[in-house]
């Protein structure tokens, strides 16, 4: 999948006014993302992604103190990093991420996304994997 293929199929599943805006929901996911998945896993999402969404994961992955260990977060805190770095509202971020989630499912290997699920806890993997027509039933 291509770059603007990419940004354009999150801008179309959350609903978003403008690229700009796929383009921080898609940073603000990812990068949260990268700090909870290990650094390694995070590193191979990254290589099946188009260069520029791959860095999202990449920049947190080789800042990361203890490459080899996800941070363990709540599925709240998860989202509401999500929504301070896409300066949005919590339960817009959930909805953004799934959307996000939703399109790298599509664009990378399906081993490779069931083993970043299995990385996370149970909330945050039903929540984050349920796609852009989920229930934002973990809003707050």
């Amino acid at each position: 999948m291509q770059h603007d293929t990419f940004i354009g199929q999150v801008q179309a599943r959350a609903h978003l006014g403008s690229r700009g805006a796929a383009e921080t929901a898609t940073r603000a996911s990812l990068e949260t993302l990268a700090e909870r998945v290990p650094a390694t896993l995070a590193e191979h999402l990254a290589a099946q992604l188009p260069r520029e969404i791959g860095e999202h994961l990449r920049r947190v992955a080789l800042a990361a103190d203890e490459p080899e260990t996800g941070v363990r977060m709540s599925s709240q805190e998860f989202f509401e990093r999500v929504a301070q770095r896409a300066s949005t509202g919590y339960p817009k971020a959930v909805h953004e991420s799934r959307c996000v989630v939703e399109v790298v499912r599509e664009a990378t290997d399906s081993v490779l996304t069931d083993k970043v699920r299995q990385s996370l806890d149970a909330e945050l993997a039903e929540v984050l994997f349920s796609g852009s027509q989920g229930t934002a039933h973990h809003a707050r």
